[in-house]
């Protein structure tokens, strides 16, 4: 009888990796959002469990202390990052708080949900592992913020490039301001929900 085999644990894997920055980031306590200032860069979740009626499955997971379910996953880099490298040793300052405060006001001033209804967990993280730690936690999760009603994380696209259209999260949570200058969206708020509720109920 052939012996079984087993493919040895390499720890520096890459899915290895991304899955260790994964799990530290959901160790971590879950705090108010947008947390207190603090410095760094790197990844993070958000929950929440409030009473809008599309979401109330995701809402149910995050109730009585558990926050199982993140509704958004993300990452916040150094500058030097956004220029097209990594960021490698650039001076982080506050680019993880700076994006959840960020977060923070596109919640309040959206005209359905609430910000008290969100909370976060978020864990600095040294620059190289950040992009592998992100594509790692939305693959585990598929947050419906990072898939379904993609948007949440857009910023102005300035007055040159607003033929583009609105988001999904902007047609079901309208109150942005720029966000209203925007083409119209070919989903309508009903058709998000209902393709959000078959989602959520497995059936796509």
């Amino acid at each position: 009888m052939p012996q079984q085999s087993y493919e040895p644990y390499n720890p520096l894997d890459k899915s290895n990796l991304g899955t260790s920055v994964a799990d530290a980031l959901l160790a971590r306590a879950v705090v108010n959002l947008p947390p207190e200032p603090f410095l760094g860069a790197g990844v993070y979740a958000i929950y929440y469990s409030g009473s809008f009626v599309p979401y109330q499955q995701i809402a149910e997971s995050n109730r009585h202390g558990s926050y199982a379910v993140p509704i958004y996953v993300g990452k916040a880099v150094p500058s030097g990052a956004r220029k097209g490298g990594y960021g490698l040793d650039s001076s982080p300052g506050d680019a993880l708080s700076k994006r959840l405060r960020e977060h923070a006001t596109s919640i309040e001033q959206a005209n359905n949900i609430q910000l008290g209804d969100f909370r976060c967990r978020h864990l600095v993280v040294d620059d190289i592992w950040i992009p592998l730690g992100e594509s790692l936690l939305i693959d585990r999760f598929a947050p419906i913020w990072n898939t379904l009603v993609d948007g949440f994380g857009n910023h102005d696209p300035g007055i040159g490039r607003r033929n583009q259209a609105k988001s999904r999260w902007d047609v079901l949570h309208p109150g942005r301001a720029w966000a209203d200058r925007l083409r119209e969206n070919q989903s309508s708020a009903d058709a998000i929900i209902g393709l959000l509720q078959s989602t959520l109920a497995g059936d796509q």
